[in-house]
């Protein structure tokens, strides 16, 4: 138990002065491995994992997802989505911050991560908000609390790599994340029309379009909701495994950009070189994140931490508001995917022997991850969209991600509470 303890301090400090989390994760569980077992056994497990994740066939799954998001942004998914949801709602009060709400989703929908959400539909929607005078802080903030949904609405890249992690369907997750975030959608937008009916002039209505043109708009998006579709049935009714259907979305996602006269050479080539980088970075978070987790169970950590448990019996309901502290505790400091790695290898043995379903448990932390994602000291997404605009004052982001966050704790507190939210379409489905 000491050199676990040992090996964790010795990681966060390697952090704290810089070093990426995928290196320090395999030089911290390499070297302690070695003073376990011995240097010959940790350099051939090192060696092992990292061929082993190479060569992964579920692993395949993530660089043609994320070449699919890549050739749809490029496309110009973003402004057709936010079109389309501002022909439809943004005659409202606070019209435009929930059009941008419906657009993240979507675009969250073949994209699956959150900071490129965010980024991207920032470009496209905060300048159209400023036209409107809308307040800064709600403008930005529901395209920060917006593209969190980025890695829950399926298809995700986080619920892709929890899968491999905790050796569950990556099906059965995209399913379990489809309930969860449309009610995150819901509830976003509902924390919108409160602000906006609470103070009209922070959250002001848009123009009004004729029931012409919002059917209109919808033909931008018709080729992408196709895609979707044809994924999520291919999935679910069996036709496909979730790698097939990675590699269907790429393809479709190429002629998608191909048919609407996006798809250029250069543009081809930044999709493929983008989504080369991404999916490198990926691969050494896991193989770094596998190689600790090696360490920590050689040095028995979760045995202890389950003996624990077993002498002190706590509630169910106590284990899961101490794993709620742990979170967002560790989500002042972490980005997402590096939180994903670092504690569900840890984490899930135990939840499990509690009786936990582990589908649910996948939710219920990503939901965590996304609440971090908007909550100081780190909330990527805020510096994402500061970096993006940096008249935009961190402190005004954050004021603006509050009723954000109040609909977050929300969703979460009803996952807890009424979990067949998350596990009544895997259930029906696998």
């Amino acid at each position: 138990m000491s050199i676990s303890i040992i090996g964790f301090l010795s990681l966060f400090a390697l952090l704290f002065l810089g070093l990426p989390i995928g290196v320090g994760m395999a030089l911290v569980g390499t070297l302690g491995f070695a003073w376990i077992i011995g240097f010959g056994p940790a350099l051939n497990m090192l060696g092992q994992t990292a061929y082993d994740t190479v060569v992964s066939y579920n692993l395949s799954v993530l660089p043609l997802f994320i070449l699919m998001g890549h050739l749809v942004s490029h496309a110009g998914l973003s402004r057709k989505l936010f079109d389309a949801s501002y022909a439809w709602v943004g005659h409202l009060k606070g019209g435009l911050a929930v059009s941008s709400v419906l657009a993240c989703g979507g675009f969250s929908a073949v994209c699956g991560s959150s900071m490129a959400t965010a980024a991207t539909m920032g470009r496209v929607v905060i300048p159209a908000m400023r036209r409107y005078n809308y307040d800064p802080g709600i403008a930005a903030g529901a395209v920060a609390a917006g593209g969190t949904l980025g890695i829950l609405i399926p298809p995700s890249v986080l619920l892709v790599i929890y899968g491999i992690l905790t050796e569950q369907n990556i099906g059965a997750l995209f399913a379990a994340g489809i309930v969860p975030g449309i009610l995150g959608i819901v509830l976003y937008s509902l924390a919108v029309v409160i602000v906006a009916m609470i103070r009209p002039e922070r959250a002001p209505a848009g123009e009004r379009f004729s029931w012409a043109d919002r059917f209109a708009s919808l033909k931008g998006v018709a080729g992408v909701g196709l895609l979707f579709l044809v994924i999520m049935v291919g999935i679910y009714g069996g036709i496909f495994t979730p790698t097939e259907a990675a590699g269907i979305g790429a393809v479709g996602a190429f002629f998608i950009a191909l048919f609407s006269g996006a798809l250029t050479w250069k543009m081809f080539m930044e999709s493929v070189n983008e989504t080369v980088i991404t999916t490198c970075v990926m691969f050494i978070l896991v193989i770094g994140a596998i190689v600790f987790t090696n360490f920590i169970n050689v040095a028995g950590f979760s045995q202890t931490i389950r003996a624990l448990l077993e002498t002190y019996d706590p509630s169910p309901l106590a284990i899961i508001l101490a794993l709620v502290v742990v979170y967002l505790g560790l989500g002042c400091f972490l980005e997402s995917l590096s939180m994903i790695l670092l504690t569900v290898p840890v984490f899930y043995p135990i939840v499990a022997g509690a009786g936990f379903d582990l589908v649910w448990f996948g939710i219920f932390v990503v939901i965590l991850v996304e609440i971090s994602l908007i909550t100081p000291p780190v909330g990527l997404n805020v510096f994402v969209l500061h970096s993006a605009f940096p008249d935009l004052r961190l402190s005004t982001i954050f004021r603006g991600v509050l009723p954000f966050v109040t609909a977050d704790v929300i969703r979460l507190a009803l996952v807890i509470l009424v979990p067949g939210l998350a596990t009544y379409l895997p259930e029906l489905f696998f």
